[in-house]
């Protein structure tokens, strides 16, 4: 078995050398050098476009059933090539070679799902108001595709975009990760030996900033889809705004987990030792950080230190190796920050947190720990994705102030919040002059807060940790009297002409510390 020949795809062709620019793969295991991946011109992404929008005015006009056959073939050779995908994936991206297999196989599945699903794009028939009107909603494909996939599950995240662009009878320009290539170009043999017209599919490297820019920017393409960070997100998302294109986004994730003292301890410790070690803790849905109710917390610790210790960090291709390197440099360094920015503000390692030998790029799972108060607002690896083996332990305690609980239900609401389009609510946690209660404010402007929110907050209270939901309409203010009152509380309401209504209540600082 060798490593992929690294090139372009465009116009049905592949591409090298020539003068382009290029850059080296590494394998991240060893640091060696697996190849050198050219770079995309400015003419060759000007080729891509052109082959895409041309290709385009023939696909869009082909038969679902034409598409469907494609898209099935590209599931059979999936299938049949899966063990050498999956080693040249494992060699460049890092991964166990049974994680990278497992990822393959269930690509597969994927390119099955549309194949089936592009057959069945159905239109609608509206009823009119009119008797001699006609209402029809039909779906068209959208035109030639930009697609931005990241390094993490390059096969994975490649062959959605793909699948979904060419079912609905699209054309797409995909630009796959440069520290991760194999993959991508495992998939352009897979489509052109199953059969897709040339210039249906076009793959480029380069620049990720460059490329992006480039390819946005141009009337050609009128989709975008992106898969990674926020920031980058945010930064595709302005510059497809300036040109009103479609976009699609699945964006990082920072997942926390909550473990009240009723839990099987030894069951969920193991689970989640399990989930967060995954790719090397590399994956948007990854755990992050994790609140462990007080009389649960020593022992959960304790397995969960023990879980993550045993684990066997190494190559991806040696026998036994539970975790492999992480995929490039700047995740080590990222690495190396958060373990020192925890120490810094008063965090402790359980364990790992290191760098494995002088080569490659492994690095010894780390578990943090941090109390509950520095973790809710300075803690690096408490409130931002650390997207590898870096998690934080929330310790308990009751030193929290007023400050604190107001940023805290700030993050807590406001994020929840924002993903509906919705301006945050201010909010202000105060304690009384006789410190006998807590006083909580929170300024509606006009938005519903539901009353198993309130619930969450009183648990907050309680147990110094919530899980938030989306608030969704109405206060439902006798409800959330009765919680309050039965926790001893008051709760009343000022109404603010033109900017909604203050809700405030108060809770008894004996019962919620």
């Amino acid at each position: 078995m060798t490593y992929e020949s690294l090139a372009l795809y465009i116009d049905g062709t592949w591409a090298s050398g020539e003068g382009r620019p290029e850059q080296e793969v590494l394998n991240p295991a060893t640091d060696e050098i697996l190849g050198r991946l050219p770079h995309a011109t400015t003419a060759d992404l000007d080729r891509a476009l052109t082959s895409a929008q041309r290709a385009f005015e023939s696909w869009r006009k082909s038969s679902p059933m034409e598409r469907s056959q494609v898209l099935r073939k590209v599931g059979e050779l999936t299938r049949e090539r899966a063990p050498q995908i999956a080693r040249n994936l494992t060699l460049d991206q890092g991964k166990p070679l049974a994680e990278a297999l497992a990822e393959v196989k269930a690509c597969a599945d994927h390119a099955d799902w549309h194949a089936e699903e592009c057959r069945r794009i159905y239109g609608r028939v509206i009823p009119a108001r009119l008797p001699n009107v006609r209402q029809l909603v039909v779906h068209e494909p959208v035109g030639v595709c930009a697609a931005f996939t990241p390094w993490n599950f390059p096969f994975n995240q490649a062959i959605r975009k793909i699948c979904a662009a060419l079912g609905a009878g699209c054309t797409i320009i995909l630009k796959g990760p440069e520290d991760a290539p194999s993959a991508i170009l495992a998939l352009g043999h897979l489509f052109e030996d199953a059969g897709l017209p040339a210039g249906c599919l076009n793959l480029v490297w380069g620049v990720p900033s460059e490329v992006s820019e480039y390819l946005i920017r141009s009337p050609i393409v009128r989709k975008i889809s992106f898969t990674g960070s926020v920031p980058v997100g945010k930064r595709l998302a302005s510059l497809a705004g300036q040109h009103m294109k479609r976009t699609t986004m699945e964006l990082g994730g920072h997942a926390p987990v909550i473990v009240f003292d009723d839990a099987d301890i030894e069951r969920t410790a193991d689970m989640l030792a399990a989930y967060k070690m995954r790719n090397a803790g590399q994956v948007c849905i990854s755990p992050t950080r994790f609140y462990v109710q007080r009389d649960a917390h020593d022992s959960y610790v304790e397995r969960f230190t023990r879980a993550i210790g045993n684990i066997r960090v190494g190559a991806g291709l040696d026998e036994g190796t539970q975790m492999g390197p992480l995929c490039h440099s700047r995740r080590v360094e990222a690495m190396e920050l958060f373990v020192a920015d925890a120490l810094t503000h008063g965090g402790k390692i359980a364990t790992g947190g290191k760098r494995v030998g002088t080569k490659g790029k492994e690095f010894k799972p780390a578990s943090l720990e941090a109390p509950l108060k520095r973790a809710i607002t300075n803690l690096r690896a408490a409130i931002e994705e650390s997207g590898a083996a870096v998690t934080c332990d929330a310790l308990p305690t009751v030193d929290i102030d007023e400050v604190q609980l107001t940023q805290l239900f700030q993050n807590l609401i406001g994020n929840a919040l924002k993903f509906r389009g919705q301006a945050a609510p201010r909010i202000h946690v105060s304690a009384t002059e006789e410190n006998a209660e807590w006083r909580v404010a929170i300024a509606d402007n006009g938005i519903g807060i539901e009353p198993q929110y309130f619930e969450r907050i009183f648990m907050l209270f309680q147990r110094l940790h919530t899980m938030g939901e989306y608030p969704g309409t109405g206060i439902g203010l006798a409800i959330c009297k009765k919680v309050v009152e039965r926790h001893g509380g008051r709760i009343w309401v000022e109404s603010q002409l033109g900017r909604g209504a203050a809700f405030h209540f108060t809770l008894p600082k004996k019962d919620f510390p």
